[in-house]
C-alpha cells in the first residue's frame, strides 16, 4: 500500500513551527488546490487526480494517473486554467478516464460558458472528444453544453447516456442520447419535448422523469419508458413552498426519492409512483436546517444505502454494513467531516475525503478487508490543522428581531478584543457559509484580522421563510443584516470600530460596495471581487438566457428601483478607499460591472483601484489570478487598516 502514497506531501517544517500565529506565505492560501478530484478505477488499481503544477513550463494543473501496482505515473492532460478549466474526472472503465471541462465563449454576441467531455484511453495513450466529429454533424448547431452525463451505465462500460440539445424538431430542448465511448457514435434514446429541461434515469437505465419549465412554472412528469406518454406528478411555481424535486430512484423502479419542504425545512422523502395519492414518506428531516444532497446507491447490493445530507458534509447510512463502516471512519478521523467519495466495484476499497474547520482537506484510501485507512494527499499541503484558526459559531439578532447565524474566525493565539476586522458576506446570495474550511477567512485571520461571515436573510439552509425573505431584497434587509452583524461585533468589543473593512466576492462584492455607500461612516474601506454593481444591468443582461424570468422573480424587474439599489447609483456617497478586482471572461457577473464602477468613482475623484484579470473567470480558477488577487487584497488592507 505504501506505493500509492505518491501524493502525500508533508513538510516537516510546517509541523515543527514554534509559533503557528506567524504569517504564512500568501501562496499557502491563494494557490489553487495541490490535489483535487481523486477518483478510483472500478477495479481499485488506478487512481486519477488533478494536481497543481508550478514550473517554468506550466503554471496550472495536470491530470495524474497512478497505477498502484507498478507505481507508474502518466500525465495525459495539462491546462493553465485560462483556455479551459477541468471540472471533474470519472472512470468509465479500468482503461478509460472521462474528463469534463469548461471554457468561455461568445455565441451571437452573448457571453457563454461551454462544456466538453473528453476521454483518455490508457491502453492506446489517446486523448479525444467523447462525441465524434461525424456525430456532431447530426446536430442542428454545435451544442453549448456537451458534458451532461445522466447515466454512466455501470453494466455497460462502453456507453454513457448524455443529455443534450440540438437534435430533432424541438432542438432547443434537451434530448437523451446513448454515446459509444469507443467510436463516439450516438443513438437517440429520448426525444426532446417542448419545455422539458431535465431528465432523470431509473436504476434500470430507463428515462423516467421529465422536468418541465415554462418561465417560472414547473411540472414534474413520469413515464414508464423513454418517449411514452407522460403523466403529471406535481406542479409548482419557483420559490414556493410546494416545490418537489426528484433526486433519484431506488432499485425498485416505482420508488422515487424527492426533496420537499417539511415543517418549513427541506427534507428527503420517498414516493411510491403506483400510489394514486403519491403520498410522501419522510426519510430524513433535520429540525434546524435544510437537508440537501444526493442518494448513496450501492451497485453491489442494488439498493439505496444512505444519503449525503450536505449538512457539513455528513452522511446518513441506513444499511448496517455501511453504518459500521462510517462509524469506523469517524472514529479514525474524529476532528473532521468525512465524506466517502467513491467505492471500487466490489465495495471493499474506497476513497474518503476529510475536511473541517481546521482541516483544509485530506484524501484517504480505505481498505475494508484490511480495516486500514491510508493517507493519499493533502488538498492544501501547506495548511495542516496546526496553522489554522478555529472558527466559532455565533448568533446575533437583526434590527427586526430575526436571528442570524454567523461564523467568527480570529487570529490564532490572539485575544479576540479590539481587533482589525473584515466583514465578509458570502456570494450567491442563495448560498451559505459554515464552519468548514474557508481559505479566504483563514488567510485573513492569518494576517491578523477577525473575520465575520454571516448568513443574512436570503441565504439557503435555514428553511423556506428565511430564504424567501431575500427575494427582491438586495440592498434592503439583506444589507442591514450585514450591517447589524458589524455593529454586534463592535458592541462585543471584538472589533476596533476604526479598523473595519467590508470584503466580498460576487453578491458579496455588491454587499461590500453597498455597505460603504449607505453606511459611509461604518467601514474604513471596501473590496469587491467580481462584484455586481448595477442591478438594472444584471437583470437586463439575463434577457438572452432562458432563466430571465427566474432572475426577475429573484431580484426584481422595477428597473428604476433596481438602479437606486445599485452601488453605481451611489458612487458619490462612497468616501473610503475601494479595491475592485474582476476577470475579463467572467460569465457569471460580467466585467462591465467593475469597469463602470471604477469609471464612476474615478470621475468623482474617489480613492479607487481597479485590478483587471486578463482571461480571468468568476472563480479565480487560474493560479496566477488567485495569487494576484490575494496579494492585492493583503496590500490594500495593510494600507487602509494599518496591519503589517
Amino acid at each position: 500500500m505504501k506505493r500509492i502514497l505518491w501524493l502525500v506531501i508533508v513538510s516537516s517544517c510546517l509541523f515543527s513551527l514554534s509559533s503557528f500565529s506567524k504569517p504564512l506565505p500568501v501562496e499557502a492560501f491563494a494557490s489553487i488546490p495541490d490535489v483535487s478530484f481523486i477518483t478510483l478505477s472500478p477495479d481499485g488499481k488506478k487512481i486519477a487526480s488533478l494536481m497543481r503544477v508550478s514550473n517554468n513550463e506550466l503554471e496550472g494543473q495536470v491530470i495524474n494517473i497512478r497505477d498502484t501496482e507498478t507505481s507508474k505515473d502518466i500525465f495525459p492532460v495539462q491546462t493553465d486554467n485560462q483556455k479551459f478549466v477541468i471540472l471533474s474526472l470519472k472512470w468509465a472503465s479500468n482503461d478509460m478516464l472521462l474528463i469534463e471541462s469548461k471554457y468561455p465563449a461568445i455565441r451571437n454576441g452573448t457571453p457563454t460558458t461551454e462544456t466538453r467531455l473528453m476521454k483518455y484511453t490508457i491502453s492506446d495513450n489517446k486523448l479525444s472528444s467523447v462525441l465524434s466529429n461525424y456525430s456532431l454533424t447530426r446536430f442542428q448547431w454545435l451544442p453549448q453544453l456537451q458534458a451532461s452525463v445522466i447515466d454512466y451505465l455501470p453494466d455497460d462500460p462502453d456507453h454513457i447516456l448524455l443529455q443534450i440539445v440540438g437534435l430533432g424538431s424541438k432542438s432547443q430542448y434537451e434530448s437523451v442520447i446513448n454515446v459509444s465511448l469507443k467510436t463516439g457514435a450516438i443513438k437517440p434514446i429520448q426525444h426532446a419535448r417542448k419545455y422539458f429541461e431535465d431528465w432523470v434515469i431509473d436504476r434500470q437505465h430507463n428515462v423516467r422523469i421529465g422536468i418541465y419549465r415554462d418561465d417560472t412554472s414547473y411540472r414534474i412528469y413520469e413515464q414508464k419508458a423513454a418517449n411514452e406518454e407522460p403523466r403529471q406528478l406535481w406542479q409548482f411555481e419557483a420559490f414556493t413552498e410546494d416545490e418537489i424535486w426528484p433526486i433519484g430512484f431506488d432499485h425498485d423502479p416505482n420508488i422515487l426519492y424527492v426533496s420537499a419542504y417539511h415543517q418549513g425545512l427541506k427534507s428527503i422523502f420517498k414516493v411510491n409512483l403506483t400510489d394514486p395519492a403519491l403520498a410522501k414518506e419522510l426519510v430524513y428531516h433535520d429540525e434546524n436546517y435544510d437537508t440537501e444532497g444526493w442518494l448513496v446507491y450501492s451497485q453491489l447490493k442494488q439498493k439505496v444505502i444512505g444519503l449525503s445530507t450536505n449538512i457539513e458534509g455528513e452522511y446518513l447510512f441506513w444499511d448496517q454494513d455501511y453504518v459500521a463502516l462510517y462509524n469506523g471512519l469517524n472514529e479514525a478521523l474524529p476532528q473532521s467531516h468525512n465524506d466517502i467519495r467513491q467505492f471500487s466495484d466490489d465495495e471493499r476499497n474506497y476513497i474518503a475525503y476529510a475536511t473541517g474547520p481546521v482541516e483544509s482537506g485530506a484524501y484517504y484510501f480505505g481498505s475494508r478487508d484490511k480495516k486500514q485507512l491510508y493517507p493519499i494527499a493533502y488538498r492544501y499541503s501547506q495548511l495542516p490543522p496546526e496553522v489554522l484558526s478555529q472558527p466559532q459559531t455565533v448568533h446575533y439578532n437583526a434590527r427586526d428581531g430575526l436571528a442570524i447565524e454567523a461564523f467568527l474566525t480570529t487570529p490564532k493565539d490572539t485575544v479576540a478584543k479590539n481587533l482589525p476586522t473584515i466583514i465578509f458576506p458570502h456570494g450567491g446570495p442563495i448560498s451559505y457559509d459554515s464552519t468548514t474550511f474557508d481559505y479566504w477567512a483563514q488567510f485573513l485571520a492569518n494576517r491578523g484580522y477577525a473575520v465575520l461571515q454571516m448568513n443574512f436573510r436570503g441565504s439557503s439552509g435555514y428553511g423556506f421563510n428565511f430564504m424567501n425573505s431575500g427575494l427582491k431584497n438586495w440592498g434592503l434587509e439583506m444589507q442591514t443584516d450585514i450591517e447589524d452583524g458589524t455593529h454586534w461585533l463592535i458592541e462585543q468589543g471584538i472589533s476596533d470600530p476604526k479598523r473595519v473593512c467590508i470584503v466580498g466576492a460576487s453578491y458579496g462584492g455588491y454587499a461590500a460596495l453597498m455597505g460603504v455607500a449607505i453606511t459611509p461612516d461604518l467601514y474604513q474601506c471596501a473590496i469587491s471581487v467580481a462584484g455586481v454593481t448595477d442591478l438594472e444591468y444584471l437583470v437586463k443582461s439575463s434577457r438572452r438566457y432562458d432563466n430571465s424570468k427566474i432572475v426577475k422573480k429573484q431580484i426584481g424587474d422595477d428597473y428604476d428601483d433596481l438602479f437606486q439599489r445599485s452601488p453605481i447609483s451611489k458612487a458619490a456617497n462612497i468616501n473610503v478607499p475601494v479595491l475592485l478586482i474582476h476577470g475579463t471572461k467572467d460569465r457569471v457577473v460580467r466585467v462591465q460591472h467593475s469597469e463602470e464602477m471604477y469609471d464612476a468613482l474615478k470621475d468623482l475623484h474617489k480613492p479607487v483601484k481597479y485590478i483587471e484579470l486578463e482571461n480571468g473567470d468568476h472563480y479565480l480558477s487560474n493560479n496566477e489570478h488567485r495569487l494576484t488577487t490575494f496579494i492585492e487584497i493583503e496590500h490594500f488592507l495593510s494600507t487602509n487598516l494599518g496591519v503589517k
